[in-house]
């Protein structure tokens, strides 16, 4: 017990008593105040995080972010969902802590205030109570003890004027009625005094024995309680951290899988399949000759004035095509149909267009099906609706279904003629048909053909046919040794789709995929002229090429 059974000072254990347990209400009120901080730290700590996550997440949606394709980009991002989750799970802890510590132990301790008030509240009035009964005795006491003084000088006075001969017999008789007077008040103050004794003692030993255990036990009791009451709480602070273990493990466990899933190498392949242009290669850089120049008439070479008779531009003043990767880029116009960008990217821009179309076209669809069925129900039952009211709604609806319509067909149309650029610029399209077009029905130009031109052609007039030594030998040899001085510049460059056997007179041999300098266009007659990289010139027919002008 607090007090101690038997205790001769009840007022010193008294006041241990209260220090001690004032103490106990202040660790309590100090445990709720770190409690309430550290939710605070976790609630920062969270918002931080959250913060922090919001701040590196992307700014675009993932269907219009292409960067979201990725397997670096898809990790990051699911990391940082993690992240957000985990900040979550401090949120917890600390509405955890707050509610079940913080507002649990913060009433508590007020309640435990108030009993520890009524408890000491009642030890006073029992220590005032004996007090005044202490003070009550020594009142007695005294007036006993005066009393008793009293009748004794009382009892002393009679006694000498009794012997006294010369105090008359009245004095006498007076004396000693005063002296059997004060003995009597001194008999009544001896009965008081040891009435009074008997209460205080009763008193004193209720107060000892009864009264202040009785308080001293309720006050441990309660002492007990709240020590209880905080080591729980105590324990709820590490039960708070342990209820989210679980969830923080899965996170942990998801930002490894995050990282484990990073695919360097199918990054690489969708980083491909992002940007791929569709775009042919580009053939060989012809070589140009600038050590002989060619100061030549019309009738000296045929090959330095084109059939319009303006003379042919060499060199630097000759127009080149861009060359993909070195050419510098334009400013780029954004289209509908995004030609503005590579094959295989406007055909995927589209095919996605398409989709999206169709997705709004299909709701739509749906849209009007449903406001048909609400009319029939108004129409059917007019007291839940007017038909009437479905009317522009309806009409609305048709109208986006039309204008749908019209734009999955822009789509579509656009589609195919992207992919069918797709298809034509891909190596594997050169062998789509099972057998080659037939060649042009008239025969490629020759030396007859030439001198018939007269002056469409200044370059094949003044020219022999060629020998019939090879098929692969150029169809003008008259100027072979100039040619091979100073050729002339290609004005593009072509790609063989199929096979073709120089056989005749002016053809020239060539193998399906071969790289083709184009020398001369077609004329209207099916044939083009080329050069082979290996040298010879010679007719080839033109739908069988892929033509590229510079």
């Amino acid at each position: 017990m607090f007090g101690g059974r038997g205790s001769r000072n009840p007022r010193d254990q008294f006041d241990v008593i209260e220090r001690h347990t004032q103490w106990g209400l202040d660790l309590l009120d100090r445990y709720v105040k770190f409690v309430k901080e550290r939710t605070e730290v976790e609630q920062a700590y969270a918002k931080q995080l959250r913060s922090l996550v919001k701040k590196y997440l992307p700014k675009r949606p993932a269907k219009d972010d292409p960067e979201s394709k990725f397997s670096q980009q898809q990790s990051f991002l699911q990391i940082l969902q993690e992240v957000n989750d985990f900040a979550g799970q401090r949120e917890l802890v600390a509405e955890n802590l707050s509610v079940r510590v913080c507002l649990e132990l913060a009433k508590y301790s007020q309640e435990m205030k108030q009993e520890r008030k009524m408890h000491f509240q009642e030890g006073r009035r029992a220590q005032q109570q004996l007090e005044s009964g202490f003070k009550q005795l020594e009142n007695s006491k005294r007036k006993f003890e005066r009393d008793c003084r009293e009748a004794e000088k009382a009892a002393q006075t009679a006694e000498r004027l009794d012997q006294d001969i010369n105090a008359t017999k009245a004095d006498v008789e007076k004396a000693k009625q005063q002296a059997h007077l004060r003995s009597h008040m001194a008999e009544e103050s001896k009965n008081e005094y040891a009435a009074q004794l008997q209460r205080f003692n009763r008193d004193q030993a209720h107060f000892y024995f009864s009264q202040m255990p009785q308080i001293f036990d309720k006050l441990q009791d309660m002492d007990e309680r709240r020590a209880t009451h905080l080591g729980a709480g105590y324990g709820l602070l590490s039960e708070a951290e342990l209820q989210v273990v679980p969830i923080i493990a899965k996170c942990l466990e998801g930002m490894k899988v995050a990282a484990a899933a990073v695919d360097a190498k199918n990054d690489s392949q969708v980083l491909i399949e992002l940007h791929k242009s569709g775009f042919a290669r580009p053939s060989d850089v012809e070589f140009e000759d600038f050590s002989q120049p060619m100061n030549r008439t019309s009738s000296d070479s045929s090959l330095g004035t084109p059939s319009d008779g303006r003379p042919e531009l060499r060199g630097p003043a000759r127009s080149r095509a861009k060359r993909w990767p070195f050419g510098k880029k334009n400013k780029t116009v954004v289209t509908e149909d995004f030609s503005h960008l590579p094959p295989e990217q406007q055909r995927k821009r589209l095919q996605q267009q398409l989709e999206d179309r169709n997705r709004e076209l299909q709701k739509e669809v749906d849209q009007r099906e449903a406001l048909k069925k609400m009319k029939d129900v108004y129409e059917k039952t007019p007291q839940m609706g007017d038909p009437a009211s479905l009317e522009p709604r309806i009409t609305e609806t048709l109208n986006n279904i039309e204008r749908l319509k019209l734009e999955v067909q822009k789509y579509e149309a656009w589609l195919a003629e992207a992919e069918s650029r797709v298809l034509s610029n891909r190596g594997d399209s050169l062998s789509r048909h099972a057998r080659p077009p037939e060649p042009p029905a008239s025969a490629p130009p020759d030396s007859s053909s030439s001198s018939n031109s007269g002056s469409q052609d200044n370059k094949e007039s003044s020219e022999e046919p060629p020998s019939e030594e090879g098929q692969d030998t150029p169809i003008y040899t008259e100027f072979d040794e100039d040619f091979e001085e100073e050729p002339a510049s290609p004005i593009g460059h072509c790609v063989a789709i199929y096979h073709f056997e120089g056989s005749s007179e002016g053809t020239i041999s060539m193998t399906e995929g071969e790289d083709l300098s184009l020398m001369e266009e077609d004329k209207g007659d099916g044939w083009t002229r080329v050069r082979r990289k290996q040298g010879g010139e010679g007719y080839v027919p033109t739908s069988y090429l892929r033509v590229t002008l510079n």
